[in-house]
């Protein structure tokens, strides 16, 4: 049986310190979990929304082999260039309208050790979801409809507010993708698994970035907003800083996962007060 392919996803990277984590951290975790390709969520990363051709060269010089997007892809318009150049691994997401400019998927061509293709998808959620965005189901099997390999190893992003429709559609992709990882709500959860049909899940991978604020935005202005109503300006938070996101061993002959794991990286958790 030849070699499984091992895959790193990023969860969403949040302003400049989220990019500082990645550009010190990346190299080093990609050879601690052996990593033979890294995907990224890149689309808070400008100022904590949005992303900049400068500033998805530097997630690509840091280790990226793929960037992904989700409902800030266009928030600093002039990506929509990038996005659109055939030669850059950066996607917007698949089930946005046909109009919307860009890639709606990213194949990662087999290279080094690696022996296959893998092919990267975003979908965005309906539930609850402020950016308008076509059924995620049957964007997804038309997805799949588009890919012309047999067993192909094909990783969803599922960028989505509410946790039961990110498993939702994790159950009706089963033994159809390698990995459905959920994003966008930027705190990671516990409850990594492989489904019966093969595919690997996680509700969500986290976030790269601030981890003391309010999902990466300052505390203090995010409670102001919520207790008076009034509207503030978001700055991205201070504080410790974590990579967080999701590590699949994927089966080179099914294209099904064989092992899912949480994976963090950066300043160690403040879960006791100091002595």
């Amino acid at each position: 049986m030849a070699r499984p392919i091992r895959i790193l996803f990023l969860g969403d990277v949040v302003g400049a310190p989220g990019r500082s984590a990645v550009q010190k951290l990346l190299p080093e975790l990609r050879q601690q979990v052996r990593a033979d390709a890294v995907i990224v969520n890149g689309e808070n990363i400008r100022n904590g929304s949005g992303i900049t051709a400068d500033l998805y060269r530097a997630l690509r010089e840091a280790g990226a082999d793929a960037v992904t997007l989700g409902d800030h892809v266009y928030r600093d318009s002039r990506i929509a260039s990038t996005i659109e150049d055939p030669n850059e691994p950066i996607l917007r997401p698949f089930n946005l309208s046909a109009k919307a400019p860009g890639k709606r998927m990213i194949r990662i061509p087999a290279f080094g050790e690696r022996s296959r293709d893998i092919f990267v998808a975003t979908v965005l959620g309906r539930i609850t979801f402020p950016m308008p965005a076509d059924d995620p189901f049957a964007a997804c099997d038309e997805l799949l409809r588009t890919i012309p390999e047999k067993r192909p190893i094909v990783i969803v992003e599922a960028h989505m507010e509410a946790t039961s429709e990110k498993a939702a559609l994790a159950h009706h992709l089963d033994g159809r993708v390698a990995a459905v990882l959920g994003s966008h709500t930027h705190v990671p959860t516990a409850d990594e698994r492989i489904l019966p049909g093969g595919t690997a899940f996680l509700t969500d991978m986290g976030m790269c970035g601030p981890c003391d604020g309010v999902i990466g935005r300052d505390a203090s202005r995010v409670v102001h907003h919520m207790t008076t109503a009034m509207p503030v300006q978001f700055e991205v938070s201070g504080g410790e800083v974590r990579l967080s996101g999701a590590l699949v061993e994927v089966s080179t002959d099914t294209g099904l996962a064989m092992s899912i794991e949480r994976v963090e990286a950066g300043e160690p958790r403040r879960t006791r007060l100091k002595a």
